[in-house]
């Protein structure tokens, strides 16, 4: 009998540490979190978060409370008399009903407030003290592409945002339903075919945070990550000219050839602004009445992302490699260049690195490959 009680006892201990594990892998320190706020609308979904938690916490401690007392309270002991019986109690009922039904009006007060907060009507008008920008926001599969309609500028993966600063963001896409989401800075907002949506945020801190997609998109569903960059007013500016200008051309003999090669293999698809492309254009408009969110192959509509700057960005193919790391050394002499850089692993097999997503490249010899990189890391 004791050695049967003693394995109750392991598989009790195991079952609570494989539980517990579980709970533990979901914890990361780069996981992005609504309880690490960084502007209002983040901060009016935590504070409604919290006070439900607490009020929860509240309940459970007082009822489990009364349970516990009541359990060593009134056990049965030897010689005890059968309780009285009564049916029914109604003070006692009223209580349960009444408390119950008032913690729900509280939160059903808060709860619309917080809606109220948050909705496209509350967006805070431009003015002096509160600028604005307006970016699109569109979803493919299976990354995010940026475009400013102020400053006519494209990219992907990245959105930048000045610090203090309204952005107001009209969400597209002509595949499927896709989720804008930023944990820290604004909640979920649908994606939807052929509706347009918007939302809104203010980022009251610099710093880089994530976003994800949160609407199951796809067998890449998991891999549409993109970064919110804030920072300061200036750093902003600075970024967006730098952005409105064509790509360099490189004077670099390997860059060349590289330049050669996207003219040769890669232009059907991507578009490098003062190569292949004379301007960044508005998929939102341009590209919207496309069958199955397909492209077709015009300047507008090329069915990858444009990489006019693309030496300049943090992430690749929707955020399932990171670029211009220390860890990432994608010098185009590095002897081991193919296990080192990200932009040589994902151009040697991208299906390997990101299973399903639509770039079609033919094999590339490793010198190929040298070239290009030494072609689009110099784009900054």
């Amino acid at each position: 009998m004791p050695v049967f009680r003693r394995k109750k006892h392991w598989l009790a201990a195991l079952t609570g540490v494989l539980l517990s594990s579980i709970l533990l892998a979901a914890c990361g320190e780069n996981s992005p979190s609504i309880l690490n706020v960084a502007g209002p609308v983040a901060e009016s979904e935590s504070s409604l978060f919290w006070l439900i938690l607490y009020l929860a916490l509240a309940i459970f401690i007082l009822v489990e409370g009364v349970l516990i007392y009541s359990i060593f309270k009134y056990r049965e002991r030897p010689g005890t008399p059968n309780p009285y019986q009564n049916h029914g109690n109604m003070l006692l009922e009223l209580v349960w009903t009444v408390i119950p039904t008032v913690v729900l009006f509280v939160i059903l007060f808060f709860t619309i407030r917080g809606l109220l907060q948050v909705a496209p009507e509350a967006e805070p008008a431009a003015s002096a003290s509160q600028p604005k920008i307006e970016v699109t926001a569109v979803g493919h599969q299976w990354y995010w592409e940026f475009y400013y309609p102020k400053y006519n500028v494209t990219t992907a993966d990245t959105l930048e945002v000045p610090v203090g600063t309204t952005v107001h963001v009209k969400l597209f896409s002509n595949n499927v339903i896709h989720s804008f989401w930023v944990p820290s800075l604004t909640g979920k907002t649908d994606v939807v075919p052929g509706h347009d949506n918007t939302k809104w945020f203010v980022a009251q801190k610099t710093g880089l945070f994530t976003g994800i997609c949160a609407e199951y998109c796809g067998t890449q569903h998991a891999n549409m990550r993109f970064n919110v960059n804030v920072v300061d007013n200036s750093s902003f500016m600075t970024w967006i000219s730098g952005q409105q200008q064509a790509a360099a051309a490189p004077t670099d003999a390997l860059a060349q050839k590289g330049e050669a090669l996207f003219k040769n293999q890669c232009a059907s698809c991507h578009g490098i602004v003062g190569v292949n492309v004379t301007q960044f254009y508005n998929t939102a408009q341009e590209c919207t009445d496309l069958p199955g969110g397909k492209a077709n192959g015009t300047p507008q509509c090329l069915i990858g992302p444009n990489l006019t700057h693309f030496g300049s960005r943090s992430l690749i193919a929707g955020g399932v490699l990171d670029n211009n790391t220390k860890d990432n050394n994608c010098d185009p002499n590095n002897p081991n260049l193919m296990q080192s850089c990200n932009l040589a692993k994902w151009l040697k097999d991208p299906q390997a690195v990101k299973p399903g997503n639509d770039m079609a490249i033919g094999a590339l010899s490793n010198a190929e490959i040298q070239q290009l990189i030494a072609y689009l890391e110099g784009l900054k």
